[in-house]
């Protein structure tokens, strides 16, 4: 607490504060609290320029008693410091009124709060099924007719919960990104993206595949270029390497795959 009539107690409470103001503004949790500590900081400005006249006065009041170690009298040294603290206090008057121009430049703003973005949560993929050229139609109809659920409640049918996810690991069916192709359309509902593309004669379910689920190794997660891997009926669970799901079916090469049909 300031006693008002002890300069030394004062001063070096004085002090004590501005070392903690100098540590506490390192870091404003919240910016428009800027504002009133600068007012704070105007009228110490203020006050400390007083206290530089006061401590000049009195350094010319008090010269008649002034001495070195020798005892030789130092009128002139206590009137040069009284002038080295009155040009002091002078320089603060421009200190002072450029605070005060910050302080009344930091009223005007409004600060936002700022707003942490939550971090992206990772999505991955695993294959259900994969229908082209004949049974892929029938599905096809039928998303024309009754609409895009319809074709992912019907191609849902192939989701055998973890059998199919353990297969989709074991096959390579995993994918950071959604598999489509430029031309695709999709659909997502309820955990699951429906790619389809009517020209090209297929169509295509991934379910979404939750992060707790242990990481597989690198190798057992493709690209989304090679989501959809073209297996058939016929074929054995892995697919032949190279094969694109979005080339052009022959006529007399189309084909069905079910993923992993389980």
């Amino acid at each position: 607490m300031a006693t008002f009539v002890d300069p030394v107690a004062d001063a070096a409470e004085a002090c004590e504060g501005l070392r903690g103001l100098a540590h506490a503004t390192r870091a404003f949790e919240d910016p428009a609290d800027m504002y009133r500590v600068l007012g704070e900081v105007s009228g110490s400005v203020r006050l400390l320029r007083q206290v530089l006249d006061q401590l000049s006065r009195a350094h010319a009041d008090h010269r008649d008693i002034a001495f070195i170690d020798d005892r030789v009298p130092a009128e002139a040294v206590a009137l040069a410091a009284a002038d080295e603290l009155h040009q002091a206090a002078d320089g603060l008057d421009e200190v002072a009124d450029r605070v005060m121009r910050a302080h009344e430049a930091s009223g005007r703003i409004a600060w936002h709060t700022h707003t942490i973005p939550e971090p992206e949560r990772s999505r991955r993929w695993v294959n259900v099924v994969f229908l082209q050229g004949s049974e892929a139609d029938e599905v096809l109809d039928l998303i024309d007719v009754e609409g895009v659920q319809a074709g992912i409640a019907h191609l849902a049918q192939w989701d055998f919960g973890d059998e199919t996810t353990g297969a989709a690991f074991v096959n390579g069916e995993v994918y950071d990104e959604l598999p489509a192709g430029q031309w695709d359309r999709s659909f997502e509902a309820d955990g699951y993206v429906l790619t389809y593309n009517p020209q090209m004669g297929y169509v295509g379910l991934v379910r979404e595949h939750p992060d707790t689920t242990p990481t597989p190794d690198e190798e057992e997660v493709v690209a989304a270029r090679d989501a959809f891997s073209g297996v058939t009926s016929e074929s054995p669970p892995r697919a032949a390497e190279g094969t694109d799901w979005f080339a052009p079916t022959s006529a007399h090469g189309a084909s069905s795959s079910v993923g992993r049909s389980l």
